[in-house]
C-alpha cells in the first residue's frame, strides 16, 4: 500500500487580509530603518492596485484599499540605483603658483603710479646689457653697478612684506613667518655684495634671491592684490633676463674699464 502524501490545506480567503496586515507592519518597519524599498514590494504595490486586483480576480475589501493607499504614499521613498553611487569629491583648488596665469589680466588694473614707477625701475637693468651689446665691450663697473642696484631692489622687496604686515587690520599678521621671511631678501642682497671680486657668482646669487622673493610673494603671502602679483612677476622676469644677458656678454666680449686705476695714473705721471 503506497504511503499517503500529505497535502497542503488550501489558503482561506479570510486569511489573506491578516497576512497583508503583517506585511504592511514589516514594510513600515523597513521604512523607519531607512532601507531601500525592494523591487518585490513595488511589485506588490502594483498588484494591489484596484484595476489589477479586478483583473486577477481577487476581492478588494476595505483593508486592501487602505493598504494600497499606504504603499502609494511610500512612492517618495527613493529606490533608484543612482543612490548607491558615491558622490564625486570636489576638485582641489589649484596651487597659488598656478593662479599667476589668472592674475596676469589684472596687470592693466594696476594704479598708474605703481605701474609707471615699477617699469621705470627696469631701466638700470636693461640699459647695461643694451650698452654692452651696442659697443661689444664688457664694462666691469657697469656690471657691478647693475648687481648693486639689483641688491638694493631685493632688499626693498623684503621691506614691502614687513610694511604690509604691520598695519592694524592687515590680512598678513606680524608673526614670525612673515617678518622672518621679510629679512631673508635683505640678507641675500648683503651676501651678493660680498662677491664683488667675482661678478658672475654675484650675479647668480642675485638671480636666486629674486626668485626666492617672488616665490614668497606668490605662495607664502597670497593676500597681495592681483595686479601687484602680476606686476611683480613681470618685473622679476625682465630683471632676471637682463642679469643673465649681462653675465653672458661679460664673458663674451673683451673687458674695458671706464676709469683708470691709481697705479696706472702714477705710471703715466
Amino acid at each position: 500500500m503506497a504511503p499517503k502524501v500529505p497535502t497542503r490545506a488550501p489558503c482561506n480567503a479570510l486569511d489573506f487580509p491578516l497576512l497583508l496586515k503583517e506585511s504592511l507592519k514589516m514594510f513600515h518597519l523597513l521604512q523607519r530603518c531607512c532601507f531601500q524599498v525592494p523591487s518585490k514590494m513595488m511589485y506588490l504595490q502594483r498588484l494591489l492596485q484596484p484595476g489589477r486586483s479586478k483583473a486577477v480576480g481577487f476581492p478588494v475589501p476595505q483593508l486592501l484599499r487602505q493598504a494600497s493607499v499606504s504603499i502609494t504614499k511610500a512612492q517618495g521613498f527613493h529606490s533608484s540605483c543612482c543612490s548607491w553611487k558615491k558622490k564625486q569629491p570636489p576638485e582641489p583648488e589649484p596651487r597659488q603658483l598656478d593662479l599667476l596665469r589668472y592674475d596676469m589680466p589684472s596687470l592693466k588694473d594696476s594704479p598708474k603710479p605703481a605701474l609707471y614707477l615699477g617699469f621705470a625701475g627696469l631701466i638700470p637693468f636693461v640699459s647695461v646689457p643694451l650698452l654692452m651689446a651696442i659697443q661689444k665691450v664688457s664694462y666691469p663697473e657697469l656690471v657691478f653697478a647693475q648687481i648693486a642696484y639689483g641688491a638694493s631692489i631685493l632688499s626693498f622687496l623684503g621691506g614691502i612684506r614687513w610694511g604690509f604686515a604691520l598695519p592694524e587690520g592687515s590680512p598678513a599678521s606680524p608673526d614670525w613667518i612673515n617678518l622672518a621671511n621679510s629679512v631673508v631678501p635683505s640678507l641675500l642682497a648683503w651676501f651678493t655684495l660680498l662677491f664683488k671680486d667675482d661678478l658672475t657668482q654675484a650675479g647668480f646669487m642675485l638671480i636666486i634671491g629674486l626668485g626666492i622673493a617672488l616665490h614668497y610673494d606668490l605662495s607664502l603671502l597670497p593676500t597681495y592684490p592681483r595686479w601687484f602679483k602680476a606686476m611683480r612677476a613681470v618685473l622679476t622676469i625682465v630683471a632676471t633676463v637682463s642679469l643673465i644677458t649681462t653675465l653672458c656678454l661679460a664673458n663674451m666680449y673683451p673687458e674695458k674699464r671706464l676709469s683708470r686705476d691709481a697705479s696706472e695714473t702714477k705710471v703715466l705721471k
